[in-house]
């Protein structure tokens, strides 16, 4: 894709959800621009002509003249723009095709939110309030049980192969060492879950986008 301009995505160091679109980004080989914005920015203009809910992430596709926010959308718009050969995604209609978005829907409503909230109530919160802590990390167990037992019986979310709907899940599962180290193994409590993060993790593209995030968050913390 050398002909394509490169997509302008917006995002911040901390925020795991512009990390996801710059993975799908990278396993389609699609050129981007990843702008970080600090806090400050994301609630006043010029951003918020771009994204009226003053989240991270946006998207400016040059090559379409798209202005999209949410990272689910983005994902969807992703796969169904660039990717063609259906590298990480599955023919529209097919019962695979909708698997994954059902997986990918999972994510942004039964991980994302709950996830972060954990993070929250153990980093940021002023106040220590042990019942909402408790809440989420049990959330984070709840939802890693469920991916777990499917993975128990294959090896992929979706469609027999690796997906956008696999891959959407790792930014998060990023933050469970930093909040629930001392509560959560993954590795024994979840091991299918444990070994198919190791997987995604491994691909070139991932891997990549990791080491950038590293990068990022090494940079941000010497500020």
């Amino acid at each position: 894709m050398a002909s394509l301009k490169p997509i302008i995505l917006y995002g911040h160091a901390g925020g795991p959800n512009p990390w996801k679109v710059a993975m799908v980004a990278e396993e389609l080989g699609v050129p981007y621009e990843h702008k970080l914005l600090d806090f400050t920015e994301l609630k006043k203009e010029p951003f918020i002509t771009k994204n009226p809910n003053g989240r991270v992430p946006a998207i400016e596709d040059p090559n379409t003249g798209i202005t999209l926010w949410e990272s689910g959308a983005i994902v969807e718009y992703l796969v169904e723009t660039y990717d063609k050969d259906k590298k990480i995604s599955f023919t529209a209609g097919t019962p695979d095709y909708f698997h994954a978005k059902q997986w990918l829907h999972f994510q942004m409503s039964g991980q994302g939110p709950y996830f972060g909230q954990a993070v929250w109530f153990k980093v940021y919160h002023p106040e220590k309030i042990q019942s909402a802590q408790d809440r989420y990390i049990n959330e984070i167990r709840r939802v890693s049980g469920v991916i777990n037992n499917v993975l128990e019986k294959q090896d992929w979310l979706a469609g027999g192969k690796y997906s956008y709907a696999d891959v959407a899940f790792v930014p998060w599962y990023e933050a469970v060492p930093r909040i629930a180290a001392d509560q959560i193994d993954l590795e024994k409590e979840f091991p299918k879950l444990y070994n198919w993060l190791n997987r995604i993790k491994s691909r070139p593209a991932v891997a990549k986008v990791l080491k950038d995030k590293a990068e990022v968050n090494a940079a941000a913390q010497k500020k």
